[in-house]
């Protein structure tokens, strides 16, 4: 995720508006595609691609074999008592959710006899305007979607939002931390690119922050700070390089790692050649490239003298793009092009055109154009609350925050505050929000190992290999 969000942020200024609003609203309605055996084939050859070994979800790089349901456990389903203004009842049970007792519910900051306030503060205006305004609709969408289907709430009481702008800024992504922590009693799916600067605001006020991603080691350090979407200092998956060295051993020894020279992407790109070293690839080129840089052909010369048939990529999708173009205009035809999922944004195809046809990505994700129970619910009750709107992998992510936050309240029950609430996410392992996306493990704040591959293939992206994730843990690179 720090390979998203940064990258996406310091590319900003070659972004425009318009073209973040075409983004939004047209990436699920205009990427088509998606091959329904799940086969890929090999964009030289044309010959069939092995998917390699597919546990599916069960990553060994975790211990609890909780899965969705990975919640604490709660008393079961027990009437309300005196702390459920809602009169008694069943407390509503999520699937794979025990309902713990509404005995003993006590109000405080944030919750009142009749709501519970939380709060998403995410990038809406700055050098990328509306960057993660997709995170900020999905909480949105999800909290009518509770308040809508689930009539006695958490313990009796509805969920009442407040949106706050963190202005692609640490210091705006402070202040707005610091109204939270006076006003809400929860964090739901904030996104910042830069969220190092309310770390330690929510930390001191004891804020439970389920967000949409963690980018920062700082926001990571925070201890009531978690991601549906967690990062783990210099992590990577080990599924990413076994799957090149096991599909394409000869191109995996003579590999390149090229990548923006800001923000997270440098740091990113030196821990991912490290891991994919140990996992068994070789790298004859190394560079990073500043974001000014106005030509690329410099690199794929590089490249083309020394012999390199694997080109490995860090940054926006506008940068993927113009090397994309260098490649092609250079006569250049390596093996394997793998980006990652920064590029799984209908502009990338759109802008690169044939240039980027046959290009790899992994990902650990529904694809939006794929249909899947719990990305169902999150496309139509986005509509809701804003119609017109499509939806965005942080969006994935975002609803996914918000679904794990309600999940765990409601096993808290009259247990609930924000100090359990908090403590409750350390027991997360793998959850998959339902389904959307690969195991996580939230409360570790380890970074996904788990992950599927997509190609462009016909102008689209289409599923290389399986369509399950592929679990082989998580190495460090350093």
């Amino acid at each position: 995720m720090l390979a998203l969000a940064i990258p996406a942020a310091c590319g900003g200024s070659q972004r425009t508006p318009e073209e973040v609003k075409a983004a939004n609203d047209k990436l699920n309605g205009s990427i088509n595609g998606g091959n329904s055996n799940g086969n890929g084939v090999d964009p030289v050859t044309g010959d069939p691609v092995d998917p390699g070994t597919d546990p599916g979800t069960n990553d060994p790089g975790t211990t609890d074999p909780g899965g969705t349901g990975n919640t604490p456990g709660g008393t079961g389903n027990t009437p309300g008592g005196t702390g459920n203004p809602g009169g008694g009842g069943n407390q509503p049970i999520a699937p794979g959710v025990k309902a713990g007792s509404c005995d003993g519910f006590k109000n405080g900051q944030g919750i009142s006899d009749s709501t519970i306030k939380i709060g998403n503060s995410s990038d809406i205006s700055g050098p990328v305007p509306g960057l993660f305004e997709a995170a900020q609709q999905a909480t949105k969408a999800y909290v009518k979607y509770f308040n809508t289907t689930q009539p006695n709430g958490i313990c009796g009481r509805k969920l009442e939002l407040t949106n706050l702008d963190s202005r692609t800024d640490a210091g705006a992504d402070q202040a707005s931390y610091q109204k939270l922590c006076e006003s809400v009693f929860a964090a739901v799916g904030s996104m910042s690119a830069f969220d190092s600067g309310g770390a330690q605001t929510a930390e001191n006020c004891g804020l439970p922050d389920m967000r949409t991603a963690v980018v920062t080691a700082t926001r990571n350090s925070c201890k009531t700070c978690f991601g549906a979407q967690p990062t783990g200092p210099y992590e990577f998956s080990n599924a990413v390089p076994d799957f090149i060295v096991k599909n394409y051993k000869a191109a995996s020894q003579k590999a390149a790692f090229l990548y923006l020279n800001a923000g997270a992407a440098a740091e990113n790109a030196k821990a991912q050649q490290k891991v994919e070293e140990k996992r068994g690839m070789k790298f004859l080129y190394t560079q990073g490239i500043d974001v000014a840089t106005a030509s690329y052909a410099p690199y794929v010369q590089k490249m083309k003298s020394l012999g390199v048939e694997y080109v490995q990529f860090i940054g926006a999708y506008q940068q993927s793009v113009t090397l994309a173009k260098a490649i092609q205009a250079g006569g250049f035809k390596p093996q394997v092009r793998l980006y990652d999922p920064s590029v799984y944004d209908v502009n990338f195809l759109k802008t690169g055109g044939s240039a980027v046809e046959g290009v790899f990505m992994f990902i650990n994700f529904t694809p939006l154009e794929e249909s899947q129970p719990e990305l169902n619910l999150y496309k139509q009750w986005l509509q809701q609350v804003a119609p017109g709107a499509n939806p965005t992998f942080f969006g994935e992510f975002a609803w996914s925050a918000a679904k794990l936050f309600v999940q765990n309240s409601i096993a808290l029950g009259g247990k609930l505050n924000r100090s359990t609430l908090a403590k409750s996410f350390t027991s997360v392992h793998k959850w998959t929000g339902g389904g959307m996306h690969g195991p996580m493990d939230v409360g570790g704040k380890h970074s996904p190992s788990c992950v599927r591959f997509l190609q462009v293939k016909g102008g689209k992206f289409v599923p290389l290999g399986s369509t399950k994730y592929m679990c082989n843990g998580s190495s460090v690179g350093r």
